[in-house]
């Protein structure tokens, strides 16, 4: 595929390859590569994967196995350079090179194939460096572990080149999707525009006088603009945690062929202004249900969540991890930051408590199994026993709220008696447990109540004063809304410690979409707000009381 092919290509079909290596020194002539990772990526998912330790013919200096890990006992049977370049290369193939701080790998990449006397490869390359400083001024550091720390990625294997490369992968998805959002990225091409020029672009002249008056006194504020055409008709709306910055993108001599194609379709631009990004986002939402604009997608993709469901559809409820919240009667504990924290939150609960394990089909076998014998279960199936097993739930619930001293107590003593019966290796496994809950996992979540129970003010502090929404049995209601809401906020409230409320019955499709909402914002913008729980207030006085700016 030609380079000017490539460019029309959709960025959902673009393959990129993300590269790591880990080395013998910095980027200099004498250093060599001692492990190369590789992660392919198509249609926007991790497709496939490829790692190998190298011998660089020579030892490793102490620093890098300190660093590393790898030694020089790992890379005496590894293969050297040029007897795997042939498999880089044809895992490469045409795709997209990219690293975080692409001139580092890439010299090593590129030198490693000079040493071999062989062609390096000519591949498009891309950073994630580069696009983290574009699209994430705000951000002091856009490091790697900056950048995963932020979007609450899960960083395995730090130091070693493949499993670095895995969380670039993971971050360069992060970014498209920003891109495609903010950016109107919609071709690989676009996304090159964007690497490439956007931090130098200069602005092209606005012809239409209005469009250049509606720009003209645009605030540095969260909000919402719609673009109208000459009838007056919204032909595409969008949001931005700066309106004057958000807007600008439209306006470069290298901005989107989408944007500049609005920006053509348009004749005026109106703004409505938030308090808050999450607000802004949610407003956007309902704004472009209600006008159906021709150039918005109606479908937005929401990043992947991760919960711990009790599903309260069994006879005896068991736990699962879930990927996405429904109201259905279950009860949902999250959003967790990735999927390994909600998985190891549940093996603590079925090592650390006796809910049944087991599936519906087993269960209704009425016959214990070996959980039983070795005090993991309490053998509903047998005894249905419903008192004796919500008082173990509501131990669980005690735990997934973040209160893990009962949990401590009892895998210590757990702990001790599989020592003194010395079953050592079974002690082994429960310390690990006892030391994972010391890392206070199970307070990684957002809420430490169920989300379609909670009741809770969340406080964000964004542009020049700050944002207040309830959270109340699954409803959002966002204070001074800008989309025709007035006095409900005050209202819930009131409704709430007057214990006249009772919204989980009346959730609509339009609530679920603001808690979809929410809840994705807040698991990456956690540093942004406090959450304060309303059943900590006796009384509406009280709670008026704790915030003076309400």
């Amino acid at each position: 595929m030609s380079h000017l092919d490539l460019e029309q290509l959709p960025i959902e079909e673009t393959e990129f390859s993300v590269i790591d290596f880990e080395t013998t020194g910095r980027a200099s002539i004498n250093s060599r590569a001692i492990e190369i990772g590789i992660v392919k990526v198509k249609n926007l998912k991790i497709i496939d994967y490829y790692s190998s330790l190298i011998n660089p013919g020579f030892p490793i200096p102490g620093f890098i196995t300190q660093l590393t890990g790898i030694t020089n006992e790992d890379i005496k049977p590894a293969p050297e350079f040029d007897s795997i370049a042939n498999r880089i290369s044809e895992f490469l193939g045409s795709s997209i090179i990219t690293a975080h701080n692409l001139p580092f790998d890439n010299f090593f990449l590129t030198n490693e194939f000079k040493h071999c006397e062989l062609e390096p490869p000519d591949n498009r390359t891309l950073c994630t460096l580069k696009l983290s400083r574009i699209m994430f001024p705000e951000l002091k550091s856009k490091s790697l572990s900056s950048m995963v720390k932020y979007f609450g990625i899960r960083h395995k294997n730090i130091h070693r080149a493949l499993g670095d490369a895995t969380v670039t992968a993971k971050l360069l998805l992060k970014l498209i999707d920003k891109a495609k959002d903010e950016y109107h990225v919609e071709t690989i091409g676009d996304l090159f525009n964007l690497h490439s020029k956007f931090g130098t672009a200069r602005g092209y002249k606005i012809i239409k006088k209005q469009l250049a008056e509606d720009t003209a006194g645009l605030p540095d504020q969260p909000g919402v603009y719609l673009f109208k055409d000459s009838k007056g008709a919204v032909t595409y709306i969008g949001k931005g945690k700066s309106l004057r910055g958000r807007l600008k993108n439209y306006f470069t001599n290298n901005a989107a062929k989408k944007a500049k194609k609005i920006v053509r379709k348009s004749n005026r631009i109106e703004f409505i202004q938030t308090k808050s990004e999450l607000s802004a986002l949610i407003l956007e939402s309902e704004l472009v249900k209600d006008h159906l604009p021709e150039m918005n997608k109606l479908l937005k993709k929401y990043s992947r969540q991760y919960f711990i469901k009790v599903n309260f559809a069994d006879e005896f409820p068991v736990i699962k991890s879930a990927s996405k919240f429904e109201i259905d009667g279950s009860d949902y504990f999250g959003p967790y930051p990735n999927g390994d924290t909600a998985r190891a939150l549940i093996e603590i609960s079925d090592k650390a408590f006796r809910l049944r394990e087991c599936s519906e089909k087993e269960f209704r076998k009425s016959k214990k199994c070996y959980l039983f014998d070795i005090k993991r279960c309490l053998a509903p199936c047998e005894s249905k026993n419903d008192v004796e097993y919500n008082e173990e739930l509501i131990r669980v619930y005690e735990f997934l709220s973040g209160n893990s001293q009962g949990t401590v107590d009892r895998l210590l003593t757990k702990m001790k008696t599989l020592s003194d019966q010395k079953k050592y290796e079974e002690a082994a496994q429960i310390r690990n447990i006892v030391q994972a809950v010391l890392k206070q996992l199970n307070k990684a979540s957002i809420l430490a109540e169920p989300v379609n129970k909670a009741c809770v003010l969340i406080r964000i502090q964004e542009g020049t004063a700050p944002d207040y929404i309830l959270l109340i049995e699954g409803s959002v209601i966002i204070k001074d809304n800008a989309n025709g809401e007035i006095n409900l906020f005050y209202r819930a409230v009131e409704d709430f410690y007057s214990g006249s409320i009772n919204i989980s019955k009346t959730l609509t499709e339009r609530d679920l979409d603001r808690l979809k909402i929410c809840l994705s914002w807040l698991i990456k913008n956690k540093h942004k707000s406090r959450i304060f729980y309303l059943r900590d207030f006796d009384n509406t006085e009280n709670f008026y009381a704790a915030f003076g700016d309400l």
